[in-house]
């Protein structure tokens, strides 16, 4: 029975990391999943803020362009007039 007992014991041990191994590789895919989720979660994020900061540069170049046309018109009408950059704030 001697001899039995330690090849038992060796079936045992193999079993166990067997087991540990699959907890650990099942840990570790449940892991994988979590993060390729959050990955795709950012992804989709910076995704739509490039396409929000796109729309508002166009909006911002179209602005800009208005302004000058506004500014250019309104110079031809009244003269040099300063704008709104060259005024002082009220504090002064």
């Amino acid at each position: 029975m001697n001899s039995d007992t330690p090849q038992h014991e060796s079936i045992t041990e193999t079993e166990n990391p067997s087991a540990d191994t699959a907890q650990r590789l099942e840990a570790l895919e449940s892991r994988l999943a979590y993060q390729e989720h959050w990955l795709d979660s950012l992804d989709a994020a910076v995704a739509q803020q490039e396409r929000r900061l796109m729309q508002l540069e166009r909006l911002s170049n179209a602005m800009q362009t208005r302004l000058q046309e506004l500014r250019a018109s309104h110079g031809d009408l009244q003269g040099d007039m300063p704008g709104p950059e060259d005024e002082l704030p009220p504090h002064y």
